[in-house]
C-alpha cells in the first residue's frame, strides 16, 4: 500500500479503516486523537485522503520527525504535556470544542480491525508461519494481528515484544489484570502507552507470551536492519527482531519449535539528524 509506505508505519491501516468507516455526517467535523507520533501521522494522512480535518494532540516531547509527518499530512497540531493524563484532557477539550469524532490510538474496534489485515496478508503470502512476533504498547496493533491470525490458524503462536523500561503489558499478563507504571524509560518512544479495556482481553487470552528486551538490544536490532536488510526502522519497530535475537527467547526451551517466525516491523519514522550530522562531521574532518 503506497500510502502506508509514505506514513512509515502499519498504523495507517487502522487509521484508514476508522476514517473511512465514518458516515458523511460523522466525518463532516473531522477527527481528533492523541498520539506521540505514528498514529498521529497515520490519522492525519487518512483524514487528508478523505478530505476532512484532523485535530492531533501531541505531547511536547514527541520526536521531531513524527511531528513533521503530522504537519506534512495536514494535521492540526495541539500540544499537550508529556503524560497520558494531559494528552487525554487536551483531546477531550478539542473534542468538545470541535464536535469531531475521537479516534483513539489503540482502544478502538475500528483501529484493531484495520490492523488485522496485516495477518491476512502475511499468512496469505507465507502460510507456513508458526509464530508471529509483534510490538506491544497500547495493544491495538497486536490485538488486530492476534485476532485475525488465530482465526485463520488457531495453533499459531502470538508473541509480544516489549521494552524492559516500559513493561506494563508483561506485568499485566503476569498479574492477570491491567498494570500501569508510574513512569516509562525506553528509547522506544512509540511503546510507552498502557493497555486499554478493549486490547487487554485480547492480549490476556490470545497472546502466548511477552518477551522483554533492553534498549541496547533494540539498538542492535536497528543496526542489523540498516546494515543487512537496508531498512530504516525506528526503535519501536525494531523490537520484534530484538526479541528474536535475545537470549531470553533463544534459550527458552518453550520456543525451540518456533521454526518459521514472522516479525512485524512497524515504524520507520526515526530521526536521522544525528546520523547525518555524524556523516557531515566525518566529511569535514577529511577536508
Amino acid at each position: 500500500m503506497f500510502s502506508e509506505r509514505i506514513s512509515g508505519a502499519f498504523k495507517f491501516r487502522g487509521a484508514c479503516n476508522a476514517v473511512f468507516s465514518l458516515t458523511d455526517d460523522e466525518a463532516a467535523k473531522g477527527v481528533v486523537t492523541h498520539s506521540s507520533g505514528n498514529h498521529a501521522a497515520a490519522l492525519s494522512l487518512a483524514a487528508k485522503l478523505r478530505g476532512i480535518p484532523a485535530h492531533i494532540v501531541i505531547p511536547k516531547n514527541a520526536p521531531k520527525c513524527k511531528v513533521e509527518n503530522v504537519m506534512r499530512y495536514g494535521g492540526q497540531i495541539i500540544w499537550s504535556e508529556a503524560n497520558v493524563q494531559s494528552r487525554e484532557e487536551v483531546a477531550a477539550k478539542v473534542l468538545q470544542d470541535t464536535g469531531a469524532v475521537l479516534i483513539h490510538p489503540y482502544n478502538d474496534g475500528r483501529i484493531i480491525s484495520g490492523q488485522g489485515t496485516i495477518s491476512l496478508e502475511l499468512l496469505e503470502q507465507v502460510p507456513h508461519i508458526d509464530t508471529i512476533i509483534i510490538p506491544v504498547s497500547g495493544g491495538g496493533l497486536i490485538s488486530g494481528v492476534a485476532l485475525a491470525a488465530k482465526s485463520i490458524n488457531p495453533a499459531i503462536r502470538i508473541l509480544a515484544a516489549e521494552p524492559k523500561g516500559a513493561d506494563d503489558a508483561a506485568r499485566s499478563k503476569a498479574a492477570g489484570s491491567i498494570v500501569t507504571l508510574p513512569e516509562t524509560k525506553t528509547i522506544a518512544d512509540g511503546l510507552r502507552a498502557f493497555l486499554g479495556s478493549l486490547t487487554w482481553p485480547v492480549i490476556r487470552d490470545l497472546v502466548d507470551d511477552i518477551i522483554t528486551v533492553d534498549d541496547q538490544e533494540i539498538v542492535e536490532a536497528m543496526r542489523l536492519c540498516y546494515e543487512i536488510l537496508k531498512v530504516a526502522i525506528e526503535p519501536s519497530g525494531a523490537i520484534g527482531l530484538a526479541a528474536v535475537l535475545s537470549n531470553s527467547f533463544r534459550n527458552n526451551p518453550a520456543w525451540n519449535d518456533c521454526k518459521n517466525i514472522g516479525i512485524i516491523l512497524s515504524g520507520g519514522n526515526v530521526d536521522l539528524d544525528v546520523l547525518w550530522e555524524s556523516i557531515n562531521k566525518r566529511v569535514r574532518e577529511q577536508d
